[in-house]
């Protein structure tokens, strides 16, 4: 008992001290979108809650054939039925029409993710930096109601067009005489990178890259930018506007010049292949720690990763300590109980 009280304090203590460090980034998977049930669906239920969402009967057949068949799940059903040819299948794009469907009519509490924005603000970090694998609008729309600057790549009103440069822009003002002006900063936004597009996110042949409205379907014969749960994700990955969100993301993980030291990966269950390997990289730095915070891992996930020396794993039923094993924690892989203490 003494050695399992121990090894939880010192997990806690360093939790708490990795979440109160600087040069900190944060990396949210479902999960920190899922709000106990109240908000949105995890991958394991999305296929229930969009499948009447897909007018086209024919291929949502051929979809739950798939799965009835003993597909692990969408991504799994969406690669059977891709036969890996240069032309995208229609039934991707039909789970992302879906998907987005979906998503358009849930209006899930904002008060974890206002909290969340709200301290992340205080900090005295410069332009902390959230990477986002999940396509609602939550963060967005905390940060409106919590007064948080918040950068997105978007410029612009009713159809903003992305600009990957206002990442680089800085707030401030020019003081002091000609002789010896010096910029103040006086504002940092918050630097938000949706690695897998958005809902109200679209492409244009005319107008290019733009957003428009989150409760609004997209306009007619324009792309919708959301990459659906599918092995396609990683070569889509290199197209923008996600090459430059990538670029920012592989920077900042350790090509910047004054890169992140930490990545806090909450509600992300490690499937994405694409997104471990930019991770797996980083933890070649000696001076970068990686925060696991998510409910549950797949056994394989649990394995690759617990046993790293510079990873701190926090599950509901095990939990990982400089490769150290341990029991599960009931909370504090919680994204409510998180957003208290960043």
């Amino acid at each position: 008992m003494t050695m399992e009280l121990d090894f939880i304090h010192a997990l806690e203590t360093k939790v708490w001290e990795q979440l109160s460090a600087q040069r900190i980034g944060y990396l949210l998977g479902a999960g920190s979108s899922y709000l106990n049930g109240t908000g949105y669906p995890l991958a394991v239920e999305l296929w229930d809650r969009i499948k009447d969402c897909i007018t086209d009967t024919e291929r949502r057949n051929e979809i739950q054939t798939k799965l009835d068949e003993g597909a692990n799940g969408i991504e799994h059903a969406l690669d059977l039925l891709d036969d890996g040819g240069p032309v995208e299948g229609v039934h991707r794009h039909l789970v992302s029409e879906a998907i987005a469907k979906l998503f358009r009519t849930l209006v899930p509490s904002l008060d974890h993710h206002v909290e969340f924005m709200r301290r992340l603000a205080q900090r005295p970090d410069p332009s902390v930096k959230v990477f986002n694998l999940n396509y609602d609008p939550l963060i967005e729309r905390a940060a409106e109601k919590a007064h948080v600057r918040l950068s997105d790549g978007f410029v612009g009103h009713e159809h903003a067009f992305f600009e990957p440069a206002v990442f680089e822009e800085r707030i401030g003002r020019i003081r002091g005489t000609h002789r010896a002006r010096q910029f103040e900063e006086t504002a940092k936004p918050i630097q938000l990178l949706k690695l897998h597009g958005s809902i109200g996110w679209y492409e244009c042949e005319t107008y290019g890259i733009r957003r428009c409205a989150f409760e609004s379907t997209i306009p007619e014969n324009t792309k919708l930018l959301m990459i659906p749960p599918q092995w396609r994700k990683a070569s889509e990955t290199m197209s923008p506007p996600y090459s430059a969100l990538w670029s920012t993301f592989r920077g900042a993980l350790g090509q910047d010049r004054v890169p992140i030291n930490r990545l806090v990966c909450v509600g992300y269950g490690f499937a994405d292949e694409h997104v471990n390997t930019v991770i797996e990289n980083a933890l070649a730095r000696p001076d970068f720690t990686v925060l696991i915070l998510t409910k549950e891992l797949s056994a394989a996930a649990w394995t690759r990763w617990s046993t790293k020396s510079n990873v701190i794993v926090v599950t509901e039923k095990r939990c990982s300590l400089k490769g150290n094993a341990g029991h599960g924690n009931c909370d504090l892989w919680n994204f409510e109980q998180i957003a208290k203490e960043v």
